[in-house]
């Protein structure tokens, strides 16, 4: 069993950076792939990165890559995603997954993530 908590949401101007932290709890966390996944208001819940158990390997949304990072602190249990050059279009609800399978590969498919965050909102105002 791994429970999400995230954090690091809020109000920001267009352009503006921001960084999202996901804590787990339990000892399983080094061995789930993880993913950063949202959703926006009258929107489907979409995926934004991921990474693998190890943190070796990511993947990402067309829209996050080359402005969003992912990585993660096995140590500390905690996920992370800098998100950079924000847009209004990024505004949403962002929310931290783990795939419930060991040592698998990061993940993009929300219906295949078995733990769930409540979610941190993200708002980009123009």
């Amino acid at each position: 069993q791994v429970q999400l908590e995230e954090s690091g949401g809020g109000l920001v101007q267009a352009g503006d950076s921001l960084t999202l932290s996901c804590v787990a709890s339990g000892r399983t966390f080094s061995r789930h792939s993880m993913g950063w996944f949202r959703q926006a208001p009258g929107k489907e819940r979409e995926f934004v990165a991921a990474i693998s158990w190890s943190g070796g390997g990511a993947t990402y949304s067309h829209s996050a890559e080359g402005r969003f990072t992912i990585s993660r602190d096995n140590a500390k249990n905690t996920l992370f995603l800098q998100m950079n050059s924000l847009k209004p279009e990024d505004t949403a609800v962002y929310y931290c997954a783990a795939d419930g399978r060991d040592y698998g590969p990061p993940n993009i498919l929300p219906e295949s993530m078995d733990y769930w965050g409540k979610g941190t909102l993200v708002t980009v105002s123009s």
